[in-house]
This record gives structure tokens, C-alpha cells and sequence, in this order.
């Protein structure tokens, strides 16, 4: 068999508006919007303006835009590389549960930069997006061992590099060479997400950065590896505990992922999406309050304790406490919700809301799926010696059980006006609405933002 590269290299070359059905055609459109909406709320992230300061300074004046800055502009590797730590900096960006990757963060980045460069129309900006998820997804779904490396940004590269492939349309030859030197530049650590340290969206921008390179390098005729994904000592090989390469391959073509992406309706691990959902329902359905809950159990999958079943802790910082569950589960008895709000010194400092974190808990319910999400089960025991419980069946946000259209919309509108730029809203959603229509992707996405 052909090396996996050369597989997704072509399958991402193929990729044709209409080809696409139109529910990928409106899925694209829609999370390309939720991408745009998150990256300009990450404007405001702990650490973007000290990013964004580094990338001008390392990239220079340039023409790259970068995301809620008007009038900042650098080369388009350190474009890429602000753009892509912002929109995943405040965890808000989608993801694709299956993979346990978030194909845009990185995806979009690097087509932003590269439209910058060579413009072209909205329809092949999309097409090259639908590209990017396909690859990013089939990696991570031909994954069968637990995280070891960070899979947004270790997958994401080769997913950009196929979106710039793509975008640019390449000949065979040259985009399996990009996806040789991309695998010399992936990179990724779970570290950071243990440490709950915000690195993490700065792997995410690394990799579209180095997207960006592997592209260029590619496009300079400069020979690099023919197996970057299955060769002994290929993607698989170094950064995954096994694979399973067969049916993933076989979904090519006949799976669009772009309609498998899963929103986030909160600014938070994806994996603690679940039990703020089941406690919600608690509040709504069962009476559970502050002066009545005891304690908050979530059975769930081994990932979702893996990655959002820390303790809290005074002082933590924003990164750490956007994955730790009872920190959330705090943050939501007491306010109904979680936001881009929650994280605000004053809340992470409140020795009452820490106290009260204490009572939620996350334990592994032994499910053999080390990527599984759901099935799970929140268990609530009042201080009247009642028990509550609620099973998650499915994750709201999943195409399961999709945001509604105002749903998105109003998440769109509170990203915007965390990164101070409300005032694009009706103009974005009207160029995203129609942008397969726009002959210069880039100036139509300009033009919204005045």
C-alpha cells in the first residue's frame, strides 16, 4: 500500500466544492465563522498580546493579518502563529471528538496567512478547510492507544499543510513533500496539559507556523521524506501508541469530518462539557443548589478523567482551571453557565468558590474506549440524604445535538464582544453566510471587520 501520505495528500487535492454535499457546505461555512469568532475573543486570552508582540517581532511587518488586531500585520509563518494560540487559547474552538483533535485552530490560521499571500476565492478557502479536518480526523481516529502527545498540534500540521495543499493545488508530488517536512517540524506535548499551562495553544500555533514552512519548503523544491505517516519512523511511529490505518483510510471520500465537527458551547476542556450539562440539569429539573449539594460525582470514560479530573487550587492559573472540572462545576453551580467571563482573577482567587469546588469529582468508569467521550453519569447526593442522577448520553455541541442557529449566533456575538469588535457582527455573518460566492476570501473577511 501506498504510504498513508501520499493518500491523504491526494484525497486533500480532490476536495471540490461540488463534491461536497450541502450539509459539509454548511458546516464549513459555520465553523469557519465559530473559528473566526473564537480567534478574535482570543485577542483577549491571558499572554495573546505578549504572543502577538513576539510574532511581530519575529515575522516583522508583513501583510499576514492577525485575528481581532486591526492594523497588525507580520509575515505569514508568525501570522499563523498568533492567530492559530489565539483561537485555541481560550479552549473554545471545535473539535472533533472522535480524533480528540481541533482541526481549525490550526487549519484556519495557516489559510488565513496563505490567502494573505496568493488571494483566492471563498470556494477554494472552504474547500481547503473541508481538506485540512479530513486529514486531522483520520489520523486521529486511526490513533488506539491514549494520549501521549498533544494531537492538535501533532496532527494539525499535516492537517494545515493538506489545506495549503489544497488551497494552492499543488501537483501530487510536492504536497507529499510538504507532508515530509512537516512531520520534521511536529511537535506536541501532553505535558503542558497536565501542568495546565497555556503552551498548549502554543504548540496549536507552532504547528500552523510550521505548516506554513513545510509549504514553503515543499514549494522550493527541497526533497524531504516520502513515509511522514507510516514509515518506522514516521508520525504513527513517534507520536501515537498504536494505529489502526485501514478504516479510517476507507472513510476518505465517503465521511465528509467537516460534519462530524463538534461546536463548544462552553470556553473549556471539551471533556467537561458532559457533566456542566448534566449539573445544569440538575439545577433546572431537580432543585440542586449551593446550600444543597453534598457532592458531585461524574462517572465517565478514562479521557475525561485523564484530562479534566484535577483538584482545584488556589491561585491556579486560567489554563489549569479551564480543564479541572470541580473548578467549573463550581463556576456553574453558582452561575448557571460558563464563560469567557469565568476566569477572572477575582472567581479563580475566591476562597468560597474553591471550597465549593471541592465537592465535584471525576472517576473513571473503566470504559476501554481510550477515546471515548460518553457514555457517562452524573451523580448528585443532597445534604437531605436524596441522590440525583442524569446519564450523558450524548455531548451538547456534537452533531448529535448540534447548536441551534441562534444558539451559534449568540455564541458568536459574546466572542466578538469579548475581543471588542461587536460591531462585525452582521457584516461577518453576512460575508459567511454566502462565502463560496466571494471572489477574494481574505478582503470579503476584511471588509467585515471594517
Amino acid at each position: 500500500m501506498a504510504d498513508p501520505a501520499r493518500i491523504l495528500a491526494a484525497h486533500a487535492l480532490s476536495i471540490e466544492w461540488q463534491g461536497l454535499s450541502m450539509a459539509a457546505q454548511a458546516a464549513a461555512r459555520t465553523f469557519l465563522h465559530d473559528t473566526i469568532g473564537v480567534g478574535v475573543a482570543g485577542r483577549n486570552a491571558v499572554h495573546a498580546d505578549a504572543v502577538a508582540a513576539l510574532a511581530m517581532r519575529w515575522g516583522g511587518a508583513g501583510h499576514s493579518p492577525i485575528l481581532g488586531r486591526p492594523g497588525q500585520a507580520t509575515s505569514p509563518a508568525y501570522a499563523a502563529f498568533a492567530n492559530a494560540f489565539q483561537i485555541h487559547a481560550q479552549e473554545y474552538d471545535c473539535v472533533h471528538e472522535g480524533a480528540v483533535a481541533h482541526p481549525l485552530a490550526t487549519v484556519v490560521a495557516a489559510l488565513i496567512s496563505a490567502a494573505s499571500v496568493t488571494p483566492c476565492s471563498g470556494k477554494d478557502f472552504l474547500c481547503a478547510l473541508v481538506a485540512g479536518v479530513d486529514v486531522v480526523a483520520t489520523l486521529g481516529l486511526a490513533a488506539t492507544g491514549t494520549l501521549s502527545f498533544f494531537r492538535p498540534a501533532t496532527a494539525g500540521v499535516f492537517g494545515s499543510v493538506a489545506a495549503l495543499a489544497r488551497l494552492a493545488r499543488l501537483d501530487p508530488g510536492t504536497a507529499q513533500c510538504a507532508f515530509g517536512h512537516a512531520l520534521s517540524f511536529a511537535s506536541g506535548t501532553m505535558q503542558a496539559h497536565i501542568e495546565g499551562k497555556p503552551t498548549l495553544a502554543i504548540q496549536v500555533g507552532a504547528a500552523a507556523r510550521s505548516a506554513i514552512e513545510a509549504f514553503d519548503l515543499a514549494q522550493s523544491g527541497i526533497p524531504a521524506p516520502d513515509h511522514a505517516i507510516g514509515g518506522p519512523f514516521g508520525f504513527f511511529a513517534l507520536f501515537e501508541r498504536g494505529a489502526s490505518l485501514d478504516a479510517p483510510l476507507g472513510l476518505l471520500g465517503r465521511v465528509e469530518h467537516v460534519t462530524r465537527l463538534s461546536w463548544k458551547p462552553y470556553p473549556t476542556g471539551r471533556a467537561g462539557h458532559g457533566a456542566i450539562v448534566a449539573l445544569q440539569t440538575m439545577m433546572r429539573d431537580h432543585g440542586v443548589r449551593d446550600a444543597n449539594l453534598a457532592e458531585f460525582i461524574y462517572r465517565a470514560p478514562p479521557l475525561i478523567q485523564r484530562l479534566v479530573g484535577r483538584r482545584p487550587a488556589p491561585g491556579s492559573a486560567v489554563a489549569y482551571n479551564r480543564l479541572c472540572f470541580a473548578y467549573l462545576g463550581a463556576v456553574t453551580l453558582r452561575h448557571g453557565t460558563v464563560s469567557l467571563d469565568s476566569f477572572a482573577q477575582a472567581m479563580r482567587d475566591d476562597p468560597d468558590l474553591v471550597r465549593s469546588a471541592e465537592r465535584f469529582r471525576v472517576e473513571d468508569d473503566g470504559n476501554p474506549d481510550p477515546a471515548a467521550f460518553v457514555p457517562a453519569e452524573a451523580m448528585a447526593r443532597l445534604t437531605d440524604g436524596s441522590i440525583v442522577h442524569v446519564p450523558v448520553l450524548q455531548q451538547f455541541g456534537a452533531p448529535e445535538w448540534p447548536l441551534t442557529r441562534e444558539q451559534h449566533c449568540d455564541k458568536a456575538r459574546a466572542c466578538l464582544i469579548f475581543g471588542g469588535l461587536e460591531r462585525a457582527f452582521d457584516p461577518l455573518l453576512a460575508v459567511l453566510d454566502g462565502f463560496e460566492t466571494a471572489p477574494d476570501a481574505l478582503r470579503a473577511l476584511g471588509a467585515a471587520f471594517g
